[in-house]
């Protein structure tokens, strides 16, 4: 992560204004002392606290693949009766349930308390949700402990990625914030390995699937204890008029103690102009998606994304691995552990590498990278799939080659639909609408893993390799989506991205100098 980047080229894209202030420049601003980062004690310790916000997307990563994990264990499969159809769907969905519950709520705390409390109170949920599942004594008692900890986990969800958006270091947000979601696989593949060694417990203990269950409270508990050591969000508390505490937490981890950086000074009046001009033009509520162009855009690129991110043929990896193994002739429990063992390895090592790359490739072309590659991937899958179908599975060269397929598919999936689109869902919403705007994300992705909990095992069951089509269409269609309706946002600030899509109503029409005068007039009132 270096300090200081070109400025991209403002895309030409119908409809966009490119920035119009040459003047608000953070490229100017930055420190020019050559130091890597690494060696700055203040950044140093910053990017470490980010792990903590990290542990929410990892918990929601051990999730997924725990019950990919259970589905191939003898043990929990005999012990709840060998759930198949709408009733497996079910347990799938059971956190997706628990999500629901919870929309209202999330961005209601993260606008009235912050980004902190909500992923404690989520991370204590999710503590107790695990205990629930690791003592579950029937169906029913499962399914309530993964509606907690659906509950629990939105709650912490929302907030996390905001926090590290609004707290990383200007030039180091776009790979930290891009870092989150790869961090998802970091709980997979400890999930994966996990069921993989507690499945050789033996056939007759149902502490086989309970240890997994149990240790997926381990990462909230982390959380819950060491998330008070994050400074608040700089923009949540200046949007709460603490421009005091504002500044201090810009100067101790930004300019290192600093008081008088002009690069606080630079992220304190854009920061302010920014949240001043929303407070005058915005209701800061979700009709303000509906209130211009610009937010139009917006509302559809949250929608879009999330439903990328879940409707790419992702869900039959990511949840149902074992029906497509099944598919395909390979039923033994321990290949089937040890494959998605490996892909989960596999995934974390390419996503790590992947969201390095980000601020050199940008967003739009890793988008459009990945969907081209996913869909080439998804044909040559379908394809095999079908011959093998029809040889009887009798070639194991076919079955092998679908195993090929799916990690080439994961490795395209991860190029451009893990790490960016937090990142960018992040800086296209300005700050009055982060939390909203994250929370419909979350809304467009819950109603996703439905579809997903509930058509994938059913429709896996009645037509197998044919139902593959269906995500070879949809991919085709993100392909176009993605060419004509997503900008470039690479090498800006938070608040220099809203010019790229409010053009020169980014500001309200407001002189910036004069609205940032009359906040910081505001505020000396208010003190006295």
């Amino acid at each position: 992560m270096a300090e200081s980047d070109d400025k991209a080229a403002a895309p030409t894209v119908p409809g966009i204004s490119p920035h119009p202030t040459a003047d608000w420049d953070i490229q100017q601003v930055l420190p020019q002392d050559g130091r890597p980062w690494y060696t700055k004690r203040h950044l140093l310790m910053l990017n470490i606290f980010m792990v903590i916000p990290y542990l929410s997307s990892t918990t929601n990563g051990y999730d997924g693949s725990l019950l990919n994990g259970l589905q191939s264990m003898s043990q929990w499969q005999n012990y709840f009766n060998h759930p198949t159809g709408s009733r497996l769907g079910s347990l799938s969905n059971g956190v997706i349930f628990g999500q629901i519950l919870a929309f209202p709520i999330a961005p209601w705390l993260c606008d009235h308390t912050g980004r902190r409390f909500p992923i404690f109170i989520g991370s204590i949920l999710l503590v107790i949700g695990a205990g629930l599942q690791c003592a579950a004594q029937n169906y029913a008692m499962f399914l309530v402990s993964r509606m907690i900890i659906g509950f629990g986990g939105l709650i912490a969800v929302v907030p996390s990625p905001m926090m590290i958006a609004e707290l990383a270091y200007p030039t180091h947000r776009p790979v930290l914030v891009g870092y989150y979601n790869n961090l998802w696989y970091l709980g997979a593949l400890l999930a994966a390995w996990v069921t993989y060694g507690t499945y050789f417990m033996g056939p007759g203990t149902s502490w086989s699937w309970r240890i997994p269950s149990l240790l997926q409270g381990f990462f909230p508990l982390l959380q819950a204890i060491f998330i008070y050591m994050l400074p608040e969000s700089p923009r949540y508390l200046i949007q709460k008029d603490r421009h005091e505490e504002a500044r201090k937490v810009l100067v101790k981890y930004h300019a290192g103690g600093d008081e008088s950086s002009p690069l606080v000074d630079f992220e304190m009046k854009e920061i302010t102009l920014h949240i001043e001009t929303a407070k005058v033009s915005s209701s800061a509520n979700y009709r303000e998606f509906l209130n211009g162009r610009g937010n139009l855009h917006r509302l559809f690129i949250i929608i879009v994304v999330p439903c990328m991110m879940q409707l790419s043929g992702n869900g039959l990896t990511s949840y149902y691995l074992h029906l497509i193994l099944d598919s395909i002739g390979m039923t033994s429990d321990p290949e089937q552990l040890r494959i998605n063992g490996a892909l989960m390895v596999f995934n974390f090592v390419v996503s790590i590498a992947m969201a390095s790359f980000m601020e050199i490739a940008g967003r739009r072309r890793l988008f459009l990278s990945s969907t081209v590659g996913m869909l080439v991937a998804y044909i040559i899958w379908t394809i095999l799939s079908a011959i093998n179908q029809q040889r009887n599975f009798e070639d194991g060269g076919l079955g092998k080659g679908v195993v090929a397929m799916i990690f080439i598919y994961q490795f395209f999936y991860n190029t451009g639909l893990n790490g960016p689109p937090w990142v960018y869902v992040t800086e296209v919403l300005p700050t009055q609408l982060r939390a909203k705007g994250s929370n419909i994300m979350q809304i467009a992705a819950t109603c996703c893993l439905i579809f997903n909990g509930y058509a994938n095992p059913v429709a896996m069951a009645a037509i197998t390799w044919k139902y593959y089509i269906v995500y070879c269409c949809i991919i085709a269609v993100e392909i176009v989506l993605v060419y004509f309706w997503f900008p470039e946002t690479k090498g800006r600030s938070l608040e220099e991205i809203a010019f790229i899509f409010d053009g020169e109503g980014a500001f309200g029409g407001h002189d910036p100098s004069k609205t940032v005068e009359a906040a910081e007039t505001r505020h000396t009132e208010h003190k006295v």
